[in-house]
């Protein structure tokens, strides 16, 4: 019996899968060709953007810390999640499920903004002004604020979410007229 195993293992060919094809490209081209990651990079860009410069405009004083920070108007959440969403529908197809995670993803995100992130940065404000009411010899009296701008309200998040589609829209457009 083991004679025949042996007979039959060098008779039959052994095929094997042929290895994977080495990459045609480098990582930064095929960064800057990822049509996807550019549109959501961008809308977070311009939203934190619009959002630096509003600030500006209300305000006449720079606040740098806008250009990374969450909360504010457009929401730069709802732009990047839509915008990612929107473009990889472009480029995979509405039906696929690549685009049926992206867009679930884009909208727990942007609920979030509305909820959970909302109701966090209302209840900083009112820790914040119970801290503030406290006496000076109180332990907590000389505590840092809380961070209060952490979501988003429901206008907000739609014009983040405008403000995606419309840029991967835009960027759909640019590749057709390209190719």
């Amino acid at each position: 019996m083991n004679e025949g195993m042996t007979m039959m293992m060098q008779s039959s060919p052994v095929t094997s899968a042929p290895p994977p094809p080495l990459p045609s490209s480098s990582f930064s081209s095929s960064f800057f060709t990822n049509f996807p990651l550019l549109s959501a990079l961008v809308a977070f860009s311009i939203a934190q953007t619009v959002k630096f410069f509003t600030a500006w405009y209300k305000e006449r004083q720079w606040d740098f810390k806008l250009l990374i920070g969450s909360g504010g108007m457009p929401s730069s959440h709802s732009a990047t999640v839509t915008a990612l969403a929107a473009a990889i529908g472009f480029q995979e197809g509405f039906g696929g499920p690549l685009f049926a995670t992206a867009l679930i993803l884009a909208a727990v995100v942007m609920y979030d903004a509305t909820g959970v992130r909302l109701q966090a940065g209302r209840q900083a404000e009112v820790l914040n002004q119970i801290v503030y009411e406290l006496p000076a010899e109180h332990p907590l009296a000389e505590s840092r604020p809380l961070r209060e701008l952490l979501g988003h309200t429901p206008p907000q998040v739609i014009v983040g979410g405008l403000l995606g589609i419309s840029t991967a829209v835009v960027g759909h457009l640019i590749i057709l007229v390209c190719s």
